[in-house]
This record gives C-alpha cells, structure tokens and sequence, in this order.
C-alpha cells in the first residue's frame, strides 16, 4: 500500500477567457487563493507532496506571491512546463512559444515523481470529499506501473458557470469505468432551465446527473511512459502547428480504447466552482465566504 501520495497542479495557463493569472486571484478572507484550499483539504486527506506545474514567465511572481506562504508545512516543488521539453527525436516550429497541453504538463513531472499522484487544475474548487476519495484510491496502489487510474465524476448541473457557457468533458461509464470523455464547448443553462452544449457544430441537451470530468484525476508514476507515447503521436502530426494542444481527457481515452488503461469514476459527492471568467472570482469569493462561516475551513489557512 502506498505510503506517500503527490498532489500535482496544473498552474500553467494564463487563461484566456480570463487574461490574467487566475490562479494567483484572492477568495479566502486572509487572502487564500483557490489553490491553497484545495493543499488545504488535499493534506486533510493524507497526501504530503505537492508539486506545482508552471511557467518560467512567472515562475518570480508565483514564488513571491504564493510558494513561500505554504514553503515548511509539507514537501512542495516547482516543475517549469516548457514548449522545448518534448521526447527524444523530436522537434517543432520553433516560433512556437505555447506549451503542449494538459497531458504535456503532467508529462512534464516525470523526473519529480515517484509515488502515485493526482492532478487538479489551480484554478478549480474540488471540495474536500473528492481528495478524500482520490486519497484512499491512491493508497491502494502497491505497483509503480499499475495502469487502473481514477477519475472524479461530477454531476453536470454542479459544474456550470452563471456567467457564461464552459467547456466540460462529458462522461459515458460502464458500471463505475470510464468509457469515453468527449469535449462539449459553449455547456450552459438556457431560459428554459435546460442543459445545452455545442459538439462537432451540433447542439445537444445533456441531462441532469450526466457525469463529467473535471480534470481531477489520478495516477501512478506508470502513466509517464504512455504520455510520452501519446506526446510522440501527437507531434508527429501536430509539430507544425501554432496552436494544438495534447489534452489529457483526449489521451485518456485513447489509452481506455486501446486497453492500455482503466480509469474508474469516484462519486466524490462534491459541488465543484472555478474561475472561468471574470465575474466567477466573486461568485468563487461569496462560496469560499460561506465555507468558512459554517466551520469548513478556519477563517485563515
């Protein structure tokens, strides 16, 4: 049984939709971002690792700002997600300046972790049950190249944004297995009450209760080989391109496909929030707000 769990955070992207460094934006009453209550419950839960995936641009700020408020209270370190770090052999546009994606970004921990792992996004509130959930999954693992990972499922309706259409990665299962996560863009309430997306230019209803993946995930050190497979694939089509990105719920599936993975869904009985757009901070401010004043979370981390 393993003793030792990571804690792996995707802080690279500077979020368009955003234009900012929302992962460093403040909803606690100290302060606190997102971030530092999902190290917060992740460290309730028994891991003791946290490794942050950034960039170099703001690799200063982000240490300034954050790494030495949580530096001493367990074990943290910084991986700088790279566009040059890619498998051997390869190469690319070297106008390029964007990293590869969220698969590229975990890739990019393969030298600073050992142990099983999960993978959140900074800027995404999870709730505490889902890294308890993660936590004991990943206790169970006793083989480095054990390839049955985990996936926190979360019901549609609790993942929307008030304040515009997202991006959500629809979930179909067999029992409690993963079979496919395909990505529906512009996913929204309308004036009826009811749950539309857009898909390869089509517009669909999806129904209350559909699983979805928020990019919550779990691992063990045996998934680095198979991204570095999935990686050569991808540039080997997409070198050239400005823009492409190597999405990890799209690798996912790919390996559930060929029988090289099992991804079992967790029910983490969790309401998740994040910040999309602008507006979210105060709706992710007010939640936070709310957390605390009912005793979930002391009024500073």
């Amino acid at each position: 049984m393993a003793t030792n769990i990571t804690l792996l955070i995707l802080a690279a992207g500077m979020g368009s939709r955003y234009e900012g460094l929302k992962q460093l934006e403040s909803v606690g009453p100290m302060g606190e971002t997102i971030m530092e209550y999902s190290i917060y419950d992740a460290l309730q839960s028994g891991f003791n690792k946290i490794v942050f995936i950034i960039r170099q641009s703001f690799e200063d700020t982000f240490r300034e700002l954050f790494i030495n408020k949580i530096s001493g209270k367990t074990d943290v370190a910084i991986v700088l997600q790279s566009v040059n770090d890619i498998p051997a052999g390869m190469d690319f546009n070297r106008e390029r300046q964007k990293p590869w994606g969220t698969a590229h970004a975990i890739w990019s921990a393969r030298n600073c972790v050992q142990e099983p792992f999960a993978v959140i996004n900074a800027d995404d509130f999870y709730g505490r049950n889902a890294f308890k959930e993660m936590a004991r999954f990943l206790k169970s693992k006793t083989r480095a190249q054990d390839n049955h990972y985990a996936m926190c499922g979360y019901n549609i309706e609790d993942t929307l944004s008030p304040r515009g259409g997202v991006s959500r990665a629809i979930c179909s299962l067999s029992n409690i297995f993963l079979e496919t996560a395909e990505e529906h863009t512009d996913v929204r309430i309308n004036k009826q009450g009811e749950i539309k997306s857009r898909h390869h230019g089509k517009e669909y209803t999806i129904t209350p209760g559909t699983p979805v993946s928020m990019n919550i995930w779990g691992f063990t050190p045996g998934i680095f080989p198979l991204l570095e497979e999935k990686l050569v694939e991808f540039l080997n089509k997409n070198a050239s391109d400005m823009h492409a990105e190597c999405y990890i719920p799209v690798v996912i599936q790919e390996l559930i496909r060929n029988q090289q993975a099992v991804v079992e869904v967790l029910q983490c009985d969790s309401r998740w929030f994040g910040i999309t757009h602008k507006a979210d901070k105060d709706h992710a401010t007010r939640n936070i707000h709310q957390l605390v004043k009912t005793g979930e979370y002391p009024p500073g981390l």
